[in-house]
């Protein structure tokens, strides 16, 4: 099985998210962060973000106003959807024709990840998605744990594919191998420490290595960690 997550890793929206985070901060007064800072919490529910941007906000109703104006300001910046990452579209046929099932787990919330699957004619193609408000938030496992449930699937028999720490991180809780894409949030230098099973700087490099090696056990737990140059 193959988990996904979404923004920075099949999509290519980063910008978007840390230019709408930029504005939400002007728009309430915040302090501002720097674009690294913002990348760094990427993968995170809404609500988290906020405790990991302004820790020490203790006033409810501004951060529900930074929440809204943040989700207001991605909305008009995605009145174009962000483009798939090159090679991602044929890469996912050619998962879902091999076999594999799919899956998403991402920081979105369920209103905006039915929108961006819709945009991209995906409302039926993955087996299952969860998102943060529906369930716990990265780095905790729970969201994984809930896919690999509903699917029949054992953690041991699954990757999850993420640009972020969150996302390597909930991954390793979880017991599963991960995937660490370096055109996204972070750079592998970055994830690197949570020892991915892979690490590719372009997603073909992923379809690649799959086919590779589809006559071994590729899936199943092991210690070795290899980098796709």
């Amino acid at each position: 099985m193959l988990i996904f997550d979404w923004d920075g890793t099949l999509v290519n929206s980063i910008g978007r998210i840390v230019a709408a985070l930029h504005m939400a901060a002007r728009e309430c007064d915040l302090p501002p962060r720097s674009d690294d800072e913002l990348k760094a919490i990427i993968g995170l529910g809404l609500p988290e973000v906020v405790l990991a941007l302004y820790p020490d906000l203790d006033d409810a109703e501004l951060a529900e106003r930074y929440r809204h104006s943040y989700s207001t300001n991605y909305l008009q910046l995605e009145s174009k959807p962000s483009e798939l990452f090159p090679g991602v579209a044929d890469a996912m046929k050619a998962f879902r024709a091999a076999g594999y099932k799919l899956a998403v787990a991402t920081g979105k919330g369920r209103h905006g990840l039915n929108r961006v699957l819709a945009d991209q004619g995906w409302t039926d193609f993955f087996d299952t998605t969860r998102c943060a408000d529906e369930t716990a938030s990265k780095p905790a496992p729970l969201m994984l744990e809930e896919i690999l449930a509903e699917c029949g699937v054992p953690a041991e028999r699954a990757l999850m594919v993420g640009d972020s720490l969150f996302d390597l991180e909930m991954a390793r809780n979880a017991g599963m191998h991960s995937v660490a894409v370096g055109y996204g949030a972070q750079p592998l230098a970055t994830l690197s420490s949570c020892g991915p099973r892979l690490m590719v700087e372009h997603f073909s490099e992923l379809r690649a290595w799959l086919t590779s090696h589809a006559t071994k056990p590729v899936l199943g737990m092991s210690e070795h960690v290899e980098r796709v140059e």
